[in-house]
Formats: C-alpha cells, sequence, structure tokens
C-alpha cells in the first residue's frame, strides 16, 4: 500500500508518540528498524503517519522500546483499528485543514476545557453570533463561505449539546462585551449561554475585569482530554490559523493554566448573574 498523502492529526498523533517512545527508549531510527524488521524508510513514514501499522506491530514496537505504560499503548491501539469516517470528512473539500482537524480533536476527546478572551467559544456560538463572527475575517469571505463555516460549527457543538463530551468554559468578560454583530445578535448570544450554564454538561465560569491577572490573556485556548493524559491536546487559535501543542512540557504548562482559572474565575451562579446583567445592559442599549 503506497504511503498516504495526507495523514489525518490522529494518524500523525500515533506515529508522534511512536517517534517519543522510541527517543525514550535511546534508539535512532535505524536501530529500531532492525529490531522490529522494518527498513529506516518505514520507521520514518511510521512515525510521520504517513504508512500504518498492525496492532501487534505496535505492541512489539513497545516492547521493544520496554516501554510498560500499558493504559498508553492500548489506546494507540485503539487509534490503529479505529474505521469509518468522521461527519467532518464531508466538509474536507471546502474547508482548510484546521477547520478538519479542530472538529477531530473534540470528537476524540473525553473533555473540553475552553478559555476565551475574545468571543463566545465556538461550541456555545449562536448561529447569527458565529455568523458574525465570520464576517469580520479579513480578507471577507463570500456568503457561501460564510454560511458553510457556520453550519461546520454549529454542527460541531452536537458533542457538547448531546452530553457525550463534558465542556468547562472559562470566558473572559471581554468576550462577553465584545458585539459581534450588534447589541441584539449579542444579547441572544448571552441569553443562550444562560440556558447553556444549565445543562448538566456545560460548566461556564467568567473570568471578570476586577481579576488582577489572567494566565494566557492573549490567547484563545482549548484543552483536549485524551483517553489517556499523554494524549491530551492542546488547541490555540491565532491570527493565522490553529496551533497544536502535544508534548509533555506543553501539557503541563497548560494544565497549570487551566487549574490557576478554575481557582480564579467566578463561580457558575456567580458567572450566571454576570451574564444575566451584561445582557440587561445590552438590552438597556437598543430597547
Amino acid at each position: 500500500m503506497p504511503p498516504r498523502s495526507n495523514p489525518t492529526l490522529r494518524q500523525r498523533r500515533l506515529g508522534t508518540e511512536l517517534r517519543r517512545m522510541r527517543e525514550q527508549a535511546g534508539y535512532g531510527g535505524s536501530e529500531l528498524g532492525r529490531i522490529v524488521g522494518m527498513s529506516p524508510a518505514q520507521v520514518t513514514q511510521m512515525e510521520s503517519g504517513r504508512i500504518g501499522i498492525s496492532v501487534d506491530r505496535l505492541r512489539t514496537i513497545a516492547a521493544a522500546c520496554n516501554c510498560a505504560n500499558r493504559p498508553l499503548i492500548d489506546a494507540l491501539a485503539e487509534i490503529i483499528t479505529e474505521r469509518g469516517r468522521g461527519w467532518w470528512e464531508e466538509y474536507r473539500e471546502v474547508l482548510t485543514t484546521d477547520f478538519i482537524e479542530v472538529a477531530e480533536i473534540e470528537s476524540y476527546s473525553t473533555a473540553l476545557a475552553t478559555c476565551t478572551t475574545t468571543y463566545i467559544p465556538g461550541l456555545l456560538q449562536t448561529g447569527a453570533y458565529a455568523s458574525a463572527v465570520f464576517t469580520r475575517v479579513y480578507p471577507p469571505l463570500s456568503r457561501p463561505d460564510i454560511d458553510v463555516r457556520t453550519a461546520f460549527r454549529v454542527q460541531r457543538q452536537q458533542i457538547v449539546r448531546s452530553g457525550k463530551t463534558p465542556l468547562q468554559a472559562f470566558i473572559h468578560e471581554a468576550a462577553l462585551r465584545m458585539q459581534f454583530g450588534g447589541p441584539k445578535v449579542l444579547s441572544e448570544q448571552l441569553d443562550a449561554l444562560v440556558e447553556d450554564s444549565k445543562h448538566s454538561g456545560i460548566s461556564i465560569r467568567v473570568v471578570p475585569f476586577a481579576m488582577a491577572t489572567f494566565p494566557g490573556a492573549s490567547e484563545n485556548l482549548t484543552f483536549a482530554k485524551g483517553p489517556v493524559p499523554e494524549l491530551d491536546t492542546v488547541q490555540m487559535d491565532v491570527a493565522q490559523g490553529v496551533l497544536f501543542f502535544e508534548s509533555p512540557a506543553d501539557l503541563a504548562k497548560h494544565r497549570a493554566i487551566f487549574d490557576r482559572m478554575d481557582s480564579l474565575a467566578l463561580s457558575e451562579e456567580k458567572s450566571r448573574d454576570l451574564i444575566k446583567s451584561i445582557e440587561k445592559e445590552v438590552e438597556d442599549s437598543y430597547a
């Protein structure tokens, strides 16, 4: 079978973990190849996600690398045995890779935590609010492009609204006041947030202006938990698109950031009260 031309994010992550396993054992690619019966080129392609391997070969590699982390090995085996296409694949020819990979990460996560400073988290946006956000993209998007991005974002929300994946959202007060689409769209968005905050699988915590410090204040972050801690992923939204971080050091850093926010943000009840008060201010502005 020829190498994959465009391995998925999950396939690349499998390769990354195999490379990390090899490096922790102190092996070079050629040395590992000799031990497990692969050519150096095959090892390179495996670690870039361009070729697949069997579960038996995974376990052979883990044994050769003296990896005794059974939960991690079993989680990697799950990636290998996955079959079928995710719903996001239908959009692959009309949206950029960033959109596809964000949906892929969310779909396979066991829990999600977000931290936003400039807009309401995408998983909690109303259709009108999401459309307004995409309208502000520069260079401007066509109406069909805005509509397909909005539809994609709304479809992503099903994993949260269905109760499949718990969501913890830390929202800075600044994001609650940014008027994408104008006051009426914002008012409807804030009302939707209040309703979402009553969902058993959704926790909404506001970080008020009054808080002296705010970790990660310049970034919109998502922490996606995997089946084991080693397969957690951090997503960072930047002007150029989306960045993903998965090294142990990056994961440890962002776990600390979210832990700190958890200790500093308002309670769910006080957050709901603040959202309602801002909603009333917005409604009064166009009444």
